[in-house]
């Protein structure tokens, strides 16, 4: 039973990260986003009432889950709610992406290569759980323009992109058309699975 080459794609807010990750998609890879993982974990009964408990019911949707923008407010003005919420998430975020990359390698028709989108992999020490990694950079005003998040603050608390590409095994700057950055991700998977 042959595991997935188990690629990362890691990069500043607004690079486009989630761009590349769909490119590889398209050529053939497994993909998830750690966002697509918290998205299921916040809905998990144990993990949506600790996290309701420590944040407040302010949080918390008319459905009775929770509101991720509110969540998002919440921790954004508070490093220190922040800082219990990635203590608390990206354990259980990097379990989920190693369990979904074990069960891809039980398909009969396994995938050659595997992707997931991890905005703080370098800053939380998961490169150690991919085989290669991928930075997707941007100049800071392109970034922004993309981006719908203020950047600032957050930003801040990132390793510098020129860092990032030293450690990485791609780079790309992303500052092209879709179909560059659709080509840029071919030749990466050609390099991975030789045809």
């Amino acid at each position: 039973m042959a595991r997935p080459i188990a690629v990362a794609i890691t990069g500043g807010i607004g690079a486009g990260k989630s761009e590349a990750l769909r490119a590889f998609a398209r050529h053939g890879a497994a993909t998830v986003s750690s966002d697509e993982i918290v998205h299921h974990l916040l809905r998990r009964p144990d993990v949506r009432d600790a996290v309701i408990e420590r944040m407040g019911n302010g949080i918390v949707a008319p459905d009775g889950e929770i509101d991720r923008g509110a969540l998002a407010t919440v921790v954004f003005n508070d490093r220190q709610a922040l800082a219990w919420l990635e203590e608390t998430l990206h354990p259980l975020v990097g379990a989920e992406y190693l369990q979904w990359r074990e069960q891809l390698a039980t398909l009969p028709d396994a995938p050659a290569v595997c992707v997931t989108e991890v905005p703080l992999l370098y800053e939380t020490g998961g490169e150690a759980r991919f085989d290669k990694v991928v930075v997707i950079t941007a100049p800071t005003k392109l970034r922004r323009a993309r981006s719908e998040v203020a950047t600032d603050d957050r930003e801040s608390r990132l390793i510098a992109d020129r860092e990032k590409v030293e450690r990485a095994d791609y780079s790309y700057k992303n500052v092209g058309t879709v179909e560059e950055l659709d080509a840029f991700v071919g030749s990466v998977m050609h390099d991975l699975v030789p045809a």
